[in-house]
């Protein structure tokens, strides 16, 4: 039959499962009463006897060791009296390392009570509610309401994400469980056998990843966005390496490769300000993607390059020229993926002149208005074969 001292124990252990709970320790009563057996088994009188068996069996995180020091602390000091419990269940306590605030515990009506000191020094418990991290928040938020602030934090995110492209097959091979015999290492493996063939060696297609080209509109309809997609892109570059082909137009084409490969965010914008002389212009797609085409189409979309447009479609020039161009880029690339930002409003329709002369030769249309867009863009071109 238990006996006084050990029925206040007992509800001593109960009372302290309850505190730990209450400050967010995950804490059972089947591991009170493994708890309970393993204090058969050791001094109880010795303080650090007693302290490794109930942490070793009540703490199961690294992380909630300095949190259950100090319960532990505090409720196993000497006995005070009339110790007073404040609610703590469904309440969630702030986990402040190495100083987490533990509230004193009290006991039940049933329960010993003493009386408490009254210079007793009383701590508060700190309640934390839910918050959503500012990531996602501003993922869905459209770039063009933004704040200064949250420009800020954005820039951080676009220079986080990490982008990969989908691999193409080349005519080079290597070994691998392909259905193309390798009849020359065959052969050499056969000399370890005394000429004995036991096993053929075969190979399969080499991939490498697909070249990416960037061609975005830098013109006065696309203000609002220019300056958080330029760091889009000098985020894709700075990913992808010398994979990337970086041009911006307006009214000319401007190559922004050689500045965007720049290691400093900082000097690689401030070249690309310095080169591009359109800033806020007028818009000539049609012309601009008749430079591409004859100047740098053949140097940058070898290798079964895909290509990334980035415009409102908002166009100054003729409607024929845009559609001759188009169509020949999309001869000679192997993927053309136009992004407009204004595809995030529910309402758009692509009814421009720019637009309606442009789809046609368009394989993907695809919004670029928000961080969500941009995740939703990198999974785009990780399936791409």
């Amino acid at each position: 039959m238990p006996t006084e001292s050990s029925g206040h124990l007992l509800a001593n252990l109960v009372l302290f499962g309850r505190v730990l709970r209450g400050v967010g320790l995950d804490v059972n009563p089947g591991r009170l009463m493994d708890l309970v057996k393993a204090l058969g088994f050791v001094s109880i009188g010795v303080r650090s006897d007693f302290y490794h068996a109930s942490r070793s069996l009540l703490v199961h995180r690294r992380e909630d060791i300095p949190l259950f020091d100090e319960a532990f602390q505090m409720f196993w000091q000497k006995p005070l009296a009339d110790w007073e419990l404040h609610e703590l269940a469904g309440r969630r306590i702030k986990r402040r390392q190495p100083e987490p605030l533990v509230a004193p515990p009290s006991i039940q009506a049933d329960a010993p009570q003493e009386s408490l000191p009254e210079d007793a020094e009383t701590r508060d418990v700190l309640e934390v509610e839910k918050t959503f991290s500012s990531g996602e928040a501003l993922s869905e938020k459209d770039f063009s309401e933004l704040s200064e602030e949250e420009i800020v934090e954005v820039r951080r995110l676009i220079a986080a994400l990490v982008w990969r492209l989908g691999e193409r097959r080349t005519r080079r091979h290597r070994p691998g469980r392909g259905g193309i015999l390798d009849l020359r290492r065959t052969m050499r493996r056969s000399l370890r056998h005394g000429g004995e063939i036991l096993s053929f060696a075969r190979r399969k297609p080499r991939e490498k990843p697909r070249p990416l080209v960037v061609i975005a509109d830098i013109s006065g309809s696309m203000e609002r966005y220019t300056r958080l997609l330029l760091h889009f892109v000098y985020g894709l570059t700075q990913g992808l390496g010398q994979r990337v082909e970086a041009f911006a137009f307006g009214t000319r084409l401007t190559r922004l490769s050689r500045h965007l490969h720049e290691r400093n965010i900082e000097r690689a914008l401030s070249g690309v300000s310095h080169a591009v002389v359109d800033w806020a212009g007028g818009t000539r797609i049609g012309e601009c993607l008749h430079t591409f085409n004859y100047d740098w189409a053949r140097r940058v979309l070898g290798g079964g390059a895909v290509v990334l447009l980035i415009s409102d479609g908002w166009d100054r020039g003729e409607p024929d020229v845009l559609s001759d161009e188009m169509a020949r880029l999309r001869r000679s690339c192997h993927r053309l993926i136009w992004l407009n930002p204004l595809l995030g409003s529910e309402a758009y329709e692509p009814l421009t002149r720019g637009m309606v002369a442009a789809l046609p030769y368009v394989d993907d249309f695809l919004p670029v208005h928000n961080l969500a867009s941009l995740k939703q863009l990198g999974q785009h071109l990780e399936r791409i074969h």
